[in-house]
């Protein structure tokens, strides 16, 4: 299992600086919750997003997040906005099938379909809506190749934008595609790139997951150290993302 995308947001102003500090602890629903205010289509779909990210690190809050997620289309005016709310639906439908919720994989696949039918090329939302592609390629439909071809635009296109976050995500699953093929030193090179992008923008609930990735490509004993780290964290957070902890997890030993 992987941390499975950012939440698009600009952090400009006051409100979403607080935003982040809250999300960035794993603090979504008083995060979501500083935007209710804001009635425009777009706090809509940010809401959203910080619901469905709650669902994929604590596998909670699912009937919250489905709100939102109404309120979104229904508030939703012109392509733009209907796309992006399209490409949290799909967000959200994936989540519920890697977790085992609920198979809506099908649910997944059409929304993110209809986001890219939507959303212009050169579109804010589209290299994440890529990089969501290429989610459901690799978790889903086992397509490795059409995974890695989809975290690699999303990687470009994060890079054009000057999307730090989302170049986090793109590292780390291209570098898990790496790791399956046993290309170790590209692995490393893609973990490592993804814990220093995190560690620099604070986003602290994500940080546990990117050093125990780290941990799958490095030798002992500097494994063991960043697995230690990891839990360290992960307890800190109260057990968030609940994913991780299976992989921290020692093996029991054999008698």
């Amino acid at each position: 299992m992987s941390d499975s995308g950012p939440v698009s947001d600009s952090r400009t102003s006051a409100l979403q600086t607080a935003v982040w500090r809250l999300r960035s602890r794993g603090c979504w629903t008083d995060a979501a919750a500083l935007l209710e205010r804001d009635h425009s289509p777009g706090a809509a779909v940010q809401r959203v997003s910080l619901l469905v990210e709650r669902c994929l690190f604590t596998e909670r809050g699912w009937s919250d997040a489905e709100d939102a997620l109404r309120t979104a289309e229904a508030m939703a005016k012109n392509d733009d906005e209907r796309g992006a709310a399209a490409c949290e639906r799909g967000q959200l439908a994936y989540a519920a099938t890697v977790l085992g919720v609920r198979d809506r994989a099908d649910e997944a696949s059409a929304a993110l379909g209809r986001a890219a039918a939507l959303l212009a090329p050169n579109a804010a939302g589209r290299p994440l809506l890529d990089f969501r592609r290429g989610l459901i390629a690799e978790h889903i439909a086992d397509s490795p190749q059409s995974a890695r071809a989809a975290y690699r635009r999303a990687h470009a296109g994060a890079t054009a934008v000057q999307d730090p976050l989302l170049l986090s995500f793109t590292w780390r699953h291209l570098a898990g595609l790496a790791l399956r093929e046993g290309e170790l030193a590209e692995a490393r090179h893609g973990f490592a790139e993804s814990l220093r992008i995190r560690e620099e923008l604070g986003y602290l609930v994500g940080t546990a997951p990117a050093l125990a990735a780290l941990a799958d490509a490095e030798p002992d004993p500097e494994a063991g150290r960043l697995r230690a780290e990891a839990a360290r964290l992960f307890r800190l957070l109260g057990g968030v993302p609940t994913w991780l902890a299976a992989q921290l997890t020692p093996p029991a030993p054999v008698v």
